[in-house]
């Protein structure tokens, strides 16, 4: 025998029909019985069956108007309901479903067509059940992980302000010390200072990309029209000091094409891309900045250099996301997180990122960004 797991309310002021289908379908569902409309809303307020076989023509209330009212009510709207009438006019199956019902079972009812109908629409309500409570469950999941994201970029927020105080006091004394030294006839302390403040330095990046990050996955954004010449100009202040020490050039057109993006976000793609290509851009690297239209209304701005470039295995580790970055091996990883890093900021702005790369002949990096138009 079937196991119960569903309410049927049965709605028929004809005591014969409500004998015959109930000693037929009693052995697999509960069931319950109303004599007329209005007897009915009160059962389904108290009840909740799961399905609803509802007779058209009743006194006080007809089928039509009970399941109207059904319908309207937020609470019972998703209760499916069967009709069972004599009536078999196309007008009448018309305005069955007009007023909500699923379906239509002509009189004298067929038990095993009646069983049939009634399985069929309660396998859908039941995996409707499912559905939602699935939906729910997720719906929860996603508020959770919201809460716990927000949380992170709180907590580092702060962990970036207790880090950069120290950092930036030892910034301080380190320029003191270097002056006091450079006038020494032994330099040897004053390169290990130099190594000292670089290494700060790399803390300081460190820092700035975890506060990044964070901003990036909690923050939303209005995209605008930078000012490419002004968001260029403050990323080579950043390398101006890579610029010094490795004798680079960078070579910078006067205009740029207007497009969508996040000023600050791309002045942190341009400060990676320049810097890396002095840094793997050979013996005093000359460094060219670019944009080319490509298709479907996009720009792609451009960083090239002339060093050794990559091997196709090195090629494949350029761009991979955020927690694939502690499993590259062809690269450095801090230079595959700094490109996740990029990847992440110009799919957030619209674009796509790549690079064109040739062994012993340098290498291309692109970002693409929307037109305004």
């Amino acid at each position: 025998m079937k196991s119960k797991q569903n309410t049927i309310l049965i709605v028929d002021d004809e005591p014969v029909n409500l004998s015959l289908l109930m000693s037929y379908l009693e052995d697999q569902y509960y069931m319950q019985v109303a004599k007329d409309g209005e007897e009915a809303l009160i059962e389904i307020n108290n009840l909740r069956p799961d399905i609803i076989l509802m007779d058209v023509m009743m006194p006080k209330l007809n089928g039509f108007e009970t399941c109207r009212r059904l319908k309207a009510n937020l609470e019972t709207s998703d209760i499916p309901v069967i009709f069972m009438t004599s009536l078999n006019n196309t007008e009448d199956k018309v305005k069955a479903f007009e007023v909500g019902a699923i379906d239509y079972i002509t009189k004298p009812i067929q038990n095993k067509e009646a069983l049939a109908r009634i399985n069929a629409h309660l396998t859908v309500r039941n995996l409707q059940k499912i559905l939602k409570q699935q939906s729910a469950a997720l719906e929860q999941k996603n508020r959770e992980l919201q809460e716990q994201n927000l949380e992170l970029g709180a907590y580092a927020q702060i962990v970036v302000s207790d880090l950069k105080k120290p950092l930036v006091r030892q910034a301080g004394f380190a320029n003191v010390l270097i002056k006091e030294l450079a006038n020494l006839p032994n330099q040897e302390p004053l390169g290990f200072l130099q190594e000292i403040e670089e290494s700060r330095q790399k803390m300081v990046d460190v820092v700035d990309d975890m506060v990044l990050l964070a901003n990036v996955r909690t923050k939303e954004v209005v995209m605008e029209a930078p000012d490419m010449v002004t968001v260029i100009a403050q990323a080579r202040h950043q390398v101006s000091s890579l610029v010094k020490k490795s004798h680079g050039k960078i070579i910078v057109p006067a205009t740029w094409p207007i497009v969508w993006g996040y000023s600050p976000w791309l002045e942190k793609v341009w400060e990676i891309y320049i810097s890396h290509a002095l840094e793997y851009g050979g013996t005093e690297p000359k460094v060219e900045l670019g944009a080319t239209p490509v298709e479907n209304d996009y720009i792609s701005f451009w960083v090239r250099d002339y060093g050794t470039g990559f091997t196709s295995e090195q090629k494949n580790e350029l761009f991979v996301p955020l927690s694939q970055v502690g499993q590259v091996n062809t690269i450095e990883k801090s230079y595959a997180l700094k490109l996740a890093i990029v990847q992440l900021l110009i799919k957030k702005c619209g674009g796509q990122v790549g690079v064109e790369t040739f062994i012993g002949r340098g290498s291309t990096f692109y970002f693409t960004l929307p037109t305004i138009g």
